[in-house]
């Protein structure tokens, strides 16, 4: 019994301990949404880590569309669809 105890605790003693380490924060990769309102339109920017992906520009009259960031410039593109993959999940539809 006493070599049992002595074993385990010489196991315990030696062994690392074991570290709890975030690898990916899933709340960093969500966008942060910054709503603002002009001339009768609503704009829409979503940041993710700092950085503009795209705006949603809601006229007041006719379809909404987005903005995207053109590679390598300061202009944009006109996109009807949005560009970001969000998980959105569906929990309830009746």
């Amino acid at each position: 019994m006493m070599l049992k105890q002595l074993t385990l605790a010489t196991l315990l003693a030696v062994a690392p301990l074991a570290q709890a380490e975030v690898v990916d924060d899933p709340a960093a990769n969500e966008p942060e949404i910054t709503i603002t309102h002009d001339a009768g339109n609503t704009y829409y920017e979503y940041t993710i880590n700092g950085q503009l992906k795209e705006i949603k520009v809601v006229p007041k009259t006719g379809k909404p569309y987005y903005l995207v960031p053109a590679e390598g410039s300061q202009k944009f593109i006109r996109m009807d669809e949005s560009q970001l993959l969000i998980p959105k999940w569906v929990i309830f539809r009746w």
